[in-house]
This record gives C-alpha cells, structure tokens and sequence, in this order.
C-alpha cells in the first residue's frame, strides 16, 4: 500500500515525498490503521522495519488533524542517545514543511543547549528518561502537558534498568483514556505487556515476525574458526567481498578497541564506537561513518539500535552475541527500508554455544561456510598488542609494540611514571577489591601508613590499644575511645581472682582488665604486707570501716579513693558476718555502726590518692 491512499495532511505528504518514501511496509500500514481508528498502539516489531517513521507520522497526525490533541504536546521515550538523534533527524525530514518545534534530550552532554530549546518552546520531545525526569524535576518540562506518548525499544528500556523511571514519568501524565500511547518493542515479554495493560486504553496489537527481517533480505553466512585465527579470516573476507561499508560487532569493549586498532594497522580506514566514549566523540564518530568518511565501524551493541547507516554493506559478527535477539539487532543495521545486504558471524570455541537460541529464534539455520586456506589474510599487526583503558577517558594503547609494554627509550630504568592516557595498566579485579576494602575502613592509603607511624613512636609500656592489637588506630570518637580503653583483653593472667590471692596477683588481674593506670589505695598494700589482705573480705570491712567487701562487688575494693567500690549495706553486713576472724564478738557489726560513718571523713585525706582510679571515675561520686 502507498503513502499517498492514506488521507494525511498535505504538509505531511510532501515530507514523506522528501524523505523518498513510496510504499508503506507492513508495521507502517497496521500503525496508520489503528491509529485512525482511535486505539493505542500495542507493536512488536524489530529493528529496520520502518516504525520510526510510523510513529512520526502519526504524531504529525494527530496533532494537525485530531482536535483532541491540537495544542498539546507529544514525548518520544529512547533507550540510547544514538537512537534519540536518529529518531530527531528523522523527525525534521519529515516534518520539515510544518511548524512543530522538534528537540532531544539526553545525557552525556551539557544542560545549556537542551534548557534554550524548552526555553524556547518545544511541541515534540525525544529523549532518555533519565534527562527528561531531570528536567521534569527542575520544572522545566511538565508531563501532564504531554498528550501522546510513545515508548520505543521498550524491551530494551527494561534490560537497562528504566522501568522504574518509565513509571514515574507515566505517574505524571494524563490517564490512559484521554492520552494517546504507542509502544514499539522487539519482543512482547511480560514486563512489556504488564506495562502495556497497566497503562494503555485497549490498544490494537501488531506483531511483525522477525524472521521476515532476517531471513528474507540479509544473506547470512557463518564461519566456525578458532579464535586466534579470527583477525586474519576477518581481512579474508574483507579482501574477497570489498565492501564499501561494513559494521562490526564485539562483544566487549577490549576486543572491540583491538579489532579497531588491527584494521586501522592493515590499512582499512575504521573507528571504534562503544560506551566508555564520551557523547560528543561517539556522535562525531556516528556523524564521520553516515557520511562515509569512517567506511569500516567496530561497535559494542551499544550501537546495534539507532544506528542508521544509509546502504550499509556488510555486517560482520566477529563475536557470537550471547542474547539471541541482538544478533536479529545486529544484522538488521544492513537490508534496511526492503533493501538487501550480507551478514557474517564468526563462531569461536568462546562464544558458538550462543548459536542455537539465535538459530531457535530466527526459525532456521544458519548456512555454514568452510573457512579455506587461501582465504585467510595476512594479519601485519599480528604480535602487537592493544589495550583499552577505561581510567583514561579515551582510548589508550601500547603504541603498536610488539614487546606490548609501551615503554619509550628513555623510560627503561624502573623509574615511576605519571599515569598518562593508557600507558599504565589498571589493577586486577582482586588488587581493587583490596584496594576498595581499604579505603572504605580508612580514607585513604596516606591516613592509614600515618596510623601506622604514629602506633610505631608510641610508648610499648603504657600502650595498651597496641597490646590489644589496635595497633595505635585512633578512635572514632569519644564513646569508641572509652570503649576501648575499658575493653578486656583476649585472655588474662588469670581466669578470676579472691582473696586467697596475693596482693600483687590481684593487682597485676586488675591492671591487665581495666588499664595500666589501675591503682589500689595505699592503705590495702599497707594491710597486705602486715598479712590483713588474706582475710575475707568482712574483715577488710571491719579493720579499714570504708569499704563493703560482699557479694558481687568483693573484689572491687582495691580501687583507690574514700567511696569507690562497694560500701557496705545489709546485704554486705550478713556476708561478711559469717567470715570474722576468730575472737572477735558477734555484736561487733552493731557497736561499728557510727565509726562506720564518720571513719571516711576521718582518714579520707590520706586514703585517697592525687589521682582517681579507673573505678573511682566510673562508679564514684
């Protein structure tokens, strides 16, 4: 069916006859039909079948001919920031004789230009919804104004995280019944289609089949080879079909910066395109192979959607995807808009156990090719070696050489190098994870070697945090620093101490549990030696009239001070009156009562010592 059956507006007629279009293919033409007729659109449909015009034009549509939604606004959700610009060229080509104000939004690049153009007023929106709840946040772009909605690659959006931002933006939107919605996504999951039922109004489904994108158009061909052997088969298969364009996918950012480096050393004019590039590079680079200035482009599948390229030759897998449906994502970027091309895969002991899902998917086999000796090239940057490093910001190799270290003439005496664009290696996994584990309990390497210092000049007779294994480690803050000071160690001299241990015994227990700076008052050494301090604790009570010695607390009386420890009550006063020394009278207890009470006012000045004990600090007045 033709563009021109359709009674569209002549604006957008003449657009479609600028952008060269003449036949509508099939998601186009069940687009245009259930749009007229109301109902949201609800699509299943890969890659290279046309549906970026489909929703474009029916946005021009509706907002010239729909009196519901003349006036409003229309939003066009990306998964990547290659895809919004495309959408945008596309967009301007075929809206280039009406008046609506087109811009895109998406990261990687400064606010200023973005802010002018909603400053300036926009009628259609395309962008990431990662700017555009930014801007919503700022107040600079209002969902509610949005009439039409459409979310495009929406299986794509879930595998990248963006559901629950896809729900926030749709939470701020008119309701379903009153906005128009169209979704376009690969496969029809579960998540697409909970979406879809949660936030669309009835809509009319269409389902393109992807084998009528892979296998109709492309010509596949598949290589089963080794992987040492895959750069030089790569240049065979260059050298015999000389395609005018070609892309080539990886499936990590390394392989994909080597294979450009190895083409670029064999002659073949070739650019890497992945996401460690910054947004304004990766544009230029997309810009330089549309125009045919970069013939050959080495990606990541960061770049296998939204990526136009106008009669793109070949296609070539140098690695198996491992998710069947980018493989379909892949080889779509050739045999565009009914047009034909070519794809190759290369299948290596890595990555061939990705082929049956792919072939499961495709309904049918791929034609394997037999790799002949006089096919495989010759690789002259065989032996070199090529490196990528993320920390540098931009590619960075080993200069091509072949001993791969990169080293000038005069750098070879061991001397440290400042780090500069690649030329240093990045830690192994295992080396970071220390490094990180490191720097979360310290800051930094610097605060931790000047801990170190400061344990090693520290004092090895009073440091009781380096016996402890603290290792001279400053405390935190003041709770964390009493804590540690009262802490028992591991292990004591002794496991529990009475008073059939000597006096230094108990003193040296007490001084390993609560500190060097633990001191007895002077009076208990003075009985000690005289041979009171093996009696029981009662008659410690009844010789000194100060401390309580019973119970829990008994052993507590050695602190220095007049009210530290225990001081006697009731309870001690039964406790100890079973333990009186032999001659002394059972009304001793009652006659003691007031010396009991003026005996620490008495000899306090010359008990209590200059400095209070640890106790005497905690539990004293």
């Amino acid at each position: 069916m033709k563009f021109s059956e359709f009674e569209f507006n002549e604006n957008i007629q003449k657009g479609i006859e600028s952008a060269g279009f003449e036949n509508c293919m099939p998601v186009q033409e069940q687009t245009f039909r259930t749009i007229m007729d109301n109902k949201d659109v609800f699509a299943q449909s890969q890659t290279g079948t046309g549906k970026t015009a489909a929703f474009l034009i029916s946005i021009f549509q509706l907002l010239t001919e729909d009196k519901h939604f003349k006036g409003q606004k229309a939003l066009i959700i990306c998964p990547t920031r290659e895809l919004v610009v495309q959408i945008e060229k596309e967009a301007k080509i075929l809206g280039q004789h009406m008046d609506f104000r087109i811009g895109s939004f998406y990261g990687g690049v400064g606010y200023n230009e973005q802010e002018r153009i909603l400053e300036e007023g926009c009628d259609i929106l395309i962008g990431t919804p990662g700017r555009l709840i930014d801007f919503s946040k700022s107040g600079k772009i209002r969902f509610s104004e949005m009439g039409i909605l459409v979310i495009d690659e929406a299986d794509r959006l879930f595998d990248m995280g963006f559901l629950p931002d896809l729900r926030k933006i749709l939470s701020k939107m008119p309701a379903a019944d009153v906005r128009r919605t169209m979704l376009f996504s690969a496969t029809l999951n579960a998540k697409v289609g909970n979406l879809a039922w949660e936030y669309m109004n009835e809509p009319g489904e269409i389902v393109i089949e992807p084998e009528q994108v892979t296998v109709e158009a492309i010509t596949q061909e598949l290589y089963h080879v080794s992987t040492d052997e895959k750069m030089s088969l790569l240049l065979g298969i260059l050298k015999r079909d000389n395609p005018e364009t070609a892309i080539v996918f990886a499936n990590t950012k390394h392989v994909t910066y080597e294979v450009a480096k190895r083409l670029e050393h064999n002659g073949y004019h070739a650019k890497c395109l992945m996401g460690d590039l910054p947004q304004k590079k990766r544009l230029k680079i997309v810009e330089e192979a549309k125009a045919g200035k970069t013939p050959f482009l080495v990606a990541t599948d960061v770049a296998a959607r939204g990526l136009h390229i106008n009669d793109l030759a070949m296609v070539v897998n140098y690695d198996v995807p491992t998710d069947a449906e980018s493989y379909v994502h892949r080889i779509g970027r050739t045999a565009r808009a009914g047009k034909t091309g070519k794809a190759v895969t290369l299948a290596c002991e890595k990555f061939v156990y990705g082929l049956p899902a792919i072939e499961k998917l495709t309904g049918q086999k791929i034609p394997v090719s037999w790799a002949e000796e006089d096919l495989m090239a010759e690789d002259k940057s065989e032996g070199m070696r090529f490196h990528f490093d993320k920390r540098a910001g931009a590619p960075g190799d080993y200069q091509g050489r072949r001993d791969g270290r990169g080293r000038q003439g005069g750098n070879r005496g061991g001397q440290n190098r400042k780090y500069s664009g690649g030329n240093k290696r990045p830690l192994d996994a295992r080396a970071a994870r220390v490094q990180n584990a490191v720097m979360a309990v310290s800051g930094s390497m610097d605060s931790v070697e000047e801990e170190l210092r400061k344990g090693q000049r520290s004092s090895g007779g009073g440091n009781r945090k380096k016996k402890s294994g603290y290792k001279g480690q400053r405390a935190t803050d003041n709770r964390s620093r009493n804590r540690s000071e009262h802490r028992a160690p591991a292990s004591l001299p002794m496991e529990r101490v009475s008073s059939k241990n000597s006096i230094e015994d108990r003193l040296a227990y007490y001084k390993a549990k609560y500190g060097e700076d633990f001191q007895a008052d002077e009076k208990t050494l003075k009985a000690d030696k005289t041979g009171a301090g093996k009696s029981s604790g009662s008659s410690r009570k009844g010789g000194s009239g100060k401390k309580g010695g019973s119970g829990k607390n008994k052993n507590k009386i050695y602190q220095g001070g007049k009210k530290s420890g225990y001081t006697g009550n009731k309870q001690g006063g039964k406790s100890g009156a079973g333990s009186k020394p032999a001659g002394q009278k059972k009304s001793a207890p009652k006659a003691n009562a007031v010396p009991r009470k003026e005996a620490p006012r008495k000899e306090a000045p010359k008990a209590a010592p200059k400095k209070k004990g640890l106790l005497s600090r905690l539990f004293g007045k």
